[in-house]
Parts: structure tokens; sequence; C-alpha cells
């Protein structure tokens, strides 16, 4: 076991351990958008689980830290709150907020996160980009709301993991980014007919079944 001290709280954890989730497990809450829990190879792209460890010269993102020695964690410093709160703000300029409409309202991330560090979500000095349809479903199953989608990629993460190939991806590039789905219509209906793991692990309700 490797003790590391977390915010002043020392806490024991076994080596090789993920520093977000080692604070995540002992009460410590860190904003986070992407990870996913025993996924070695979940995307690190919301760039919110920032902390301070001493040492290094600069935050780093907690979800791409092992634990192998013991270590001096600060998760409220400054320097991480502005660049939390930078992060979200770029998400909210890209996000149709439109709460009171979305399936996944009271319970999404995005809200919670917000409220966390007391950000509004309808900033009025957040210039908004919602260049993407309001949705998409040409997909035999699923229905897809770009607006609301930060491209966390849990859903790309989820589907591989579930069917050892993902049939989603991202499509285009910068503030134009999407979610794809590839493939035949074959694999679509084999992998997805019966399978709502994008959808579950979906912070923001961006996913939904179709309604057949």
């Amino acid at each position: 076991m490797i003790t590391i001290e977390v915010d002043n709280k020392k806490i024991k954890v076994n080596k090789g351990t993920n520093l977000l989730q080692a604070c995540l497990d002992n009460g410590i809450y860190i904003p986070n958008l992407c990870y996913i829990k025993d996924i070695d190879n979940s995307f690190s792209s919301c760039r919110m689980c920032f902390v301070e460890i001493q040492g290094q010269d600069k935050p780093v993102a907690s979800c791409t830290v092992r634990v192998t020695k013991p270590l001096k964690v600060k998760t409220d410093t400054l320097q991480v709150r502005q660049l939390q709160k930078s992060a979200m703000r770029l998400l909210l300029s890209t996000h149709d907020v439109d709460c009171k409409n979305c399936f996944a309202n009271k319970k999404c991330d995005l809200q919670n996160i917000a409220k966390f560090l007391k950000i509004g979500l309808k900033h009025k000095n957040i210039e908004k980009v919602l260049n993407k349809p309001e949705k998409e479903d040409d997909h035999p199953f699923l229905v897809y709301y770009p607006n609301r989608c930060i491209l966390c990629a849990k859903c790309i993460t989820m589907c591989g993991k579930e069917h050892d190939q993902s049939i989603l991806t991202f499509a285009k590039r910068g503030f134009n980014t999407v979610i794809s789905f590839y493939g035949t219509k074959d694999q679509s209906h084999d992998y997805c007919k019966n399978c709502s793991a994008c959808i579950d692990i979906c912070p923001v309700g961006a996913l939904r079944k179709k309604l057949q």
C-alpha cells in the first residue's frame, strides 16, 4: 500500500491505483466527465479533473495519473479552479442549455459540475456556437442530439467494450466535431437493437433509444 495526501487527508491505496478514482473512492470529489472506472483506455478529453501534485510545475489531469509513490495532492487551488471553469465555459459554448426539455435533467453531470463550480449554465458572457442540427435520427435504433453532446467519448469506449469494436466514432473537426455511427446497417442491427450501453453511460442525455 502507498500513502498519499490529498487536501491534507491521508489515503492508503494500492500501487498503480488511478489517482482520480482513489480520490472519488475516499469522498474527495473532483469534477470529471470522460473518466470511466476500470477502463484503462478511456479518453482524457474533458480537461476537468485537474489537480496539483507537489513537485510538478503545473496542474495535471488526475485521471491520467497512476499512484506509484507517495504524493501530496491539492484539488482546490486557485489555478485548478480556473482551469476547470475555463473548460466548463468552453463546453457550455457548444451546449444547448435546454434542461427542462432534456431527459437528463436533474441527473446530468454537467448540471452537477456547474453547481459545484458555481457557474451558471446560462452565463450571459458565454458566446454560443450551436451550428449543428438539433438531432440526428438516421440510425435505426438511436437518436443523437449533437448540441447536447460534450464529446466525452464515453459512448465510444463503452460500445467498444461491449462489442469488441465500436460502431461509434468522432467525425469532423473543431467546433463541428460530432459522434458518428459507422458500419453496415446489419452491424447496427446486431449491435444496437438490444443494447443501451452508450445511452446509459452518456452524462448529458445526448443519446436515446428511438421509439419503435
